[in-house]
């Protein structure tokens, strides 16, 4: 646990902090348009994990510029970073994932599948939005802290690779979080929520198994090779008989990465890749340990040699209670966005052209964009499982809650093309710029406040790491698979600068690939205004 003094803290009157908080909130209005151009120039680089490159430049060059020690290349990551600034306790780190999904290019605002570059990858699960916010928020927040002289210490970094679960637990792992007082993290989302404790999620471990074998001629000599694909095809044949033998609320599946070359030629190396996720270390351990056995019977079988390797993992999240109580306070105080009459139909034009949610299917309206604000969440008493991140690494070695703030719209699939559709548009914008405000006021509470972090420190020691401690899924030797994506995004790239957003040029990237905001095929509906 860091050592946090208390008595570094200015302490500041009720008066004062809430005419502080209002100068935030104030300010944050004001940057708007640049809040807007980091949103639509993060989401027209379209980036895949490892591969962040113009991202990661675009962010640094920006906090840099504002008085940032910039650190490059975090645990052996060429697009990872780390920006600090300030002086003192209490250090806060203020995280936000940054790449994309592949084939989720996207025209923003239209409210069909309508790619910017078929094929190519785009930000369809919404990471371009949280870095903007997290730099909206600091600079804010810098500027009164300078007049203030408030000590404190913030410092940015972004979750490269998050889809493939890839590098934060090697941040954790090389020191970057071994003096950090506490940690924001941001995601987008389609309301306003912050929980603590168990939030119900997995965690994974994500590992390639490969196989070496010998070439022949299919037809020729098939009896002088062995098959390395035999070898990928019976590992899963056996996973998929052992599902039988699984607790429900275990999640598996796999790509074969390396199927060989020809068919005529019998491969001599092949590759699967698996995630293995559960809801607890221990499960997870178990169903690492039961694949790597019977990718050894699958070896066996086949007379072939079979390596594997960690491409990430991630435990199960637990979030951190007094900051996240803390939080949910500026939440209410900042309310969800005024959500426009064009915001809406396009919300509801893109639910119904998926039917994803059931009053779509049913012929009814369609919900729309939220007006309700999504209550404080509490731990999960019972949980089937489902998807994982990262964070969860941070969140079991510093007390850590993730914000997420209302940018995607409600009902859709998740990494999919239709979760880029708002991500450039005034949907994204606005709960950009009100997620800045809540995350601003938070930071400045953590930092006039010192019983939030103290009271955080409690929780985390008595209660989330009183019967479970943290161990990690790689070692010492294992290395980030910085090599992911590479291919894609050299196929991809060349065709995809050609639509970077220029804003010397155009106000906004919808203005840029002259979309009209929104727009309807001819035989989608429109919602009536009565709708919502």
């Amino acid at each position: 646990m860091p050592l946090f003094a208390s008595a570094q803290v200015k302490k500041v009157s009720q008066a004062k902090l809430r005419a502080m908080k209002k100068e935030l909130v104030s300010e944050i209005d004001n940057q708007k348009k640049s809040t807007q151009e980091m949103v639509d120039m993060i989401f027209s680089f379209g980036e895949l994990g490892f591969q962040e490159e113009e991202t990661s430049r675009y962010l640094t060059d920006i906090l840099q510029k504002n008085g940032f020690t910039i650190e490059k290349g975090m645990a052996g990551i060429p697009t990872a970073w780390t920006a600090k600034w300030g002086s003192g306790k209490p250090v806060i780190a203020i995280g936000s994932d940054i790449d994309g999904i592949p084939k989720a290019s996207q025209k923003p605002g239209v409210a069909y599948h309508d790619p910017i570059v078929e094929g190519a990858p785009g930000h369809g699960e919404g990471h371009n939005a949280g870095q903007a916010l997290n730099v909206t928020a600091v600079l804010a927040l810098k500027k009164l802290m300078e007049r203030e002289g408030l000590p404190g210490t913030l410092v940015l970094w972004p979750g490269v690779a998050e889809e493939q679960v890839a590098t934060k637990a090697y941040y954790v792992r090389d020191g970057y979080f071994k003096d950090v007082d506490a940690c924001i993290f941001t995601h987008v989302s389609n309301n306003f929520k912050v929980n603590y404790g168990d939030d119900g999620a997995n965690g994974v471990v994500s590992v390639e198994f490969s196989f070496e074998g010998e070439a022949a001629h299919g037809a020729g000599a098939p009896w002088r090779g062995k098959s390395a694909l035999d070898a990928v095809e019976l590992m899963n044949i056996g996973w998929n008989y052992h599902r039988e033998h699984m607790e429900p609320t275990q999640r598996s599946h796999y790509v074969v990465t390396n199927g060989g070359d020809q068919p005529n030629v019998v491969p001599s190396e092949a590759s699967v890749w698996y995630f293995l996720r559960d809801r607890t270390y221990p499960k997870v351990k178990n169903m690492y340990d039961d694949a790597i056995r019977i990718a050894e019977g699958a070896a066996l079988m086949t007379g072939t040699k079979m390596t594997y390797r960690i491409l990430g993992s991630a435990w199960p999240r637990h979030f951190n209670k007094p900051i996240a109580e803390a939080m949910y306070e500026n939440i209410k105080a900042v309310g969800l966005p005024a959500w426009s009459e064009e915001d809406q139909v396009l919300a509801k034009a893109v639910q119904e052209e998926v039917s994803t949610n059931k009053a779509g299917r049913e012929g009814k309206p369609a919900q729309g964009l939220a007006t309700k604000l999504s209550s404080l969440g509490t731990p999960v008493e019972f949980s089937m499982g489902g998807g994982s991140d990262d964070i969860a690494d941070i969140t079991w070695n510093v007390p850590t809650v993730t914000l997420r703030f209302p940018s995607n719209i409600p009902g859709l699939p998740g990494h999919h093309w239709a979760n880029a559709i708002s991500m450039a548009t005034p949907i994204a914008h606005k709960g950009v710029t009100a997620g800045a405000k809540v995350e601003a006021l938070t930071l400045l509470d953590m930092l006039v406040k010192p019983e939030i972090i103290e009271n955080a420190w409690v929780y985390f020691r008595d209660v989330q790491t009183k019967d479970t401690k943290y161990i990690p899924f790689i070692s010492e030797t294992d290395k980030p698979a910085i090599e992911l994506n590479t291919k894609i995004m050299e196929e991809f790239r060349p065709e995809m600068k050609k639509y970077y957003y220029d804003p010397t040029k155009y106000n906004t990237y919808l203005e840029q690939l002259g979309i009209q905001y929104p727009t309807l095929r001819s035989d989608q509906k429109t919602p009536k205004a009565g709708d919502y």
